[in-house]
């Protein structure tokens, strides 16, 4: 021991013979009873302590890994408070010759236990802070058994995703009402195995579930073949969304090709003829009133034949152009063989309950996952069908209040795309509605799953409303800032390891836990791995054989706008 040992720490309580009794390791022991610091100074939130190299170098060569690590940053350490512990993490530490022992260290508090009599481990853990110790109080590594009782399930509902760092055995836990009733998000810079953590949490979700409701935006394909067994699969060949559920801003989107006052102009004259093709429907005759955003199927011919007879009333004075421009798009759209998963004739019969249910897996059935894979659907229009969806799953919850409460998770991949900030925003419907979703859809029993490798890049006020953050590594600064900023906790300790994150390992604070961990995600067999691995160059090309076939193969494809 250092002479700050000898003097600073008078009042800690040597093992004695009773507590050694039947213990095989002596040395992990008093490596865990014996302090390793002492506290200097207090603050709300965190603390500053003074740290005994010597001591520390005694924990490192110990058998629990947890003592082993003590007083590193992002560790975890204890010290007591009365009759029970205070838990905190070691968030930097630098040398300084004036401080007793050598180190000095900034700590978080994270929360508090009671001591168990017989062992002196904590027990009964729980969040915050009551009672803050005094300068002076002694510092004391906490041990994996330690761990074991704060992680361990308090009884609600859980899903098992993992090991908590550093230790061997302890399982890393999400609390599932608790993450899905505020949102998650789950980032991470490509190549960090972030796709694959994405589809780990889901089937753990799927198999806690098994007639959950969790529909997910694909954006590249890559989900498909991970939940082909637990859930449906939805592309281009067999999605089958019919154009009529739009309300008349994704029209606008979809139809509209003018800008500035010619836009607004155009977008008179679709109301008013959309309207008019709505009317139309028996439906819109029993209904009486209805609005232009109303999902009442009309036909593509109506609207152009209403589009050719308003065009017709014109006097000389009036303008065609805005009647040829929505009308030509309309004649567009149909003849385009890339649409036909959403403009097909065959579309236009009330298919909205049927739509509704395939998407929103009423019932289940034991698959409670829909993937819609939009990789096929043409660029123009990927963000109003990403927009469409998105507004179905609020406006069903909004009109079905008076129902049995059936909550919906929406998973967003690459959401940066949907929900970008306001540099990039382009002002399209999808971003509100996702922003909607994020600020209101808990009240109405919506979760909203949001994974991204460019956090920087989300509009600033959703990332906010995510209850539970779970960041794997971020190699760009901005970024780290970003989550920082957003965390719902101020575990910087945590935080501040983002970039050292090794692949398949990740920081989770929030609602989802008790507390902000660090945890190595489970090995997913290969069959429920989603397609997103990268290619291995040098394999690839040290093979040869059938290049002319594939090539033609990719070139009918090509040319059909077909996969």
């Amino acid at each position: 021991m250092s002479d700050m040992s000898m003097t600073s720490f008078d009042n800690a309580r040597p093992a004695n013979a009773q507590d050694l009794a039947g213990q095989p390791n002596m040395k992990a022991i008093d490596n865990a009873r014996d302090p390793i610091g002492i506290i200097l100074e207090i603050a709300g939130s965190g603390s500053q302590i003074a740290l005994d190299v010597q001591r520390l170098a005694e924990c490192a060569a110990d058998a629990d890994p947890s003592v082993a690590l003590a007083g590193q940053v992002g560790s975890q350490i204890k010290v007591r408070v009365g009759s029970g512990w205070l838990l905190a993490s070691v968030r930097n530490q630098k040398q300084d010759s004036k401080t007793p022992g050598g180190i000095r260290a900034a700590i978080d508090f994270l929360g508090e236990g009671d001591e168990e009599r017989l062992t002196g481990r904590i027990h009964g853990f729980r969040r915050g802070v009551t009672s803050y110790p005094t300068p002076g109080s002694l510092v004391y590594p906490a041990t994996s058994e330690d761990l074991r009782q704060i992680y361990a399930s308090d009884g609600r509902s859980a899903i098992q995703i993992g090991k908590v760092y550093p230790t061997k055995d302890i399982r890393a836990s999400l609390y599932i009402d608790a993450m899905l009733g505020k949102h998650f998000a789950l980032l991470g810079s490509t190549g960090t195995g972030k796709s694959t953590s994405a589809a780990l949490i889901l089937h753990r979700i799927c198999q806690h579930a098994p007639e959950g409701h969790i529909l997910m935006i694909d954006p590249h394909g890559e989900y498909g073949a991970a939940f082909r067994d637990s859930g449906v699969v939805l592309d281009v060949s067999n999605l089958q969304m019919p154009y009529w559920l739009m309300n008349f801003e994704e029209h606008c989107e979809t139809l509209l090709t003018s800008s500035g006052a010619d836009r607004e102009m155009d977008a008179d004259i679709l109301a008013k003829c959309l309207l008019q093709a709505r009317m139309k429907n028996r439906l819109a005759e029993q209904m009486g009133k209805i609005t232009v955003d109303a999902p009442i199927p009309y036909l593509l011919s109506d609207l152009s034949a209403i589009l050719q007879n308003e065009m017709g009333k014109l006097d000389k004075a009036g303008s065609t152009a805005p009647y040829v421009r929505i009308k030509s798009k309309v004649d567009e759209l149909k003849a385009d063989p890339r649409y036909q998963f959403m403009f097909s004739g065959m579309l236009v019969g009330d298919t909205m309950g049927e739509f509704l249910a395939k998407i929103f897996r009423l019932p289940a059935y034991g698959r409670p996952i829909s993937i819609i894979d939009v990789s096929g659907v043409p660029s123009e229009i990927t963000s109003t069908v990403v927009a469409v969806l998105s507004r179905l799953v609020f406006d069903f919850a909004i009109w079905s209040r008076e129902e049995k409460t059936r909550p919906i998770l929406l998973v967003c991949e690459e959401a940066h795309r949907y929900v970008p900030n306001e540099k990039n925003a382009d002002g399209s419907s999808v971003g509100r509605i996702l922003s909607r979703i994020a600020k209101e859809g808990r009240k109405y029993g919506i979760s909203l799953g949001l994974i991204t490798q460019r956090p920087s890049d989300l509009a600033e006020g959703v990332l906010s409303q995510c209850g539970t953050i779970i960041a794997m590594r971020l190699n760009n600064e901005r970024d780290q800032a970003f989550v920082k900023a957003a965390m719902p906790e101020g575990a910087r300790g945590f935080l501040d390891s983002i970039p050292a994150l090794r692949n398949r390992e990740c920081i989770i604070c929030g609602e989802g836990v008790s507390i902000p961990i660090r945890a190595t995600f489970d090995d997913l067999e290969e069959f429920k791995r989603p397609a997103s691995e990268d290619p291995s160059f040098s394999h690839l090309w040290s093979m040869s054989g059938g290049e002319e076939e594939m090539v033609l193969r990719t070139v009918q494809r090509w040319r059909a706008q077909g996969r």
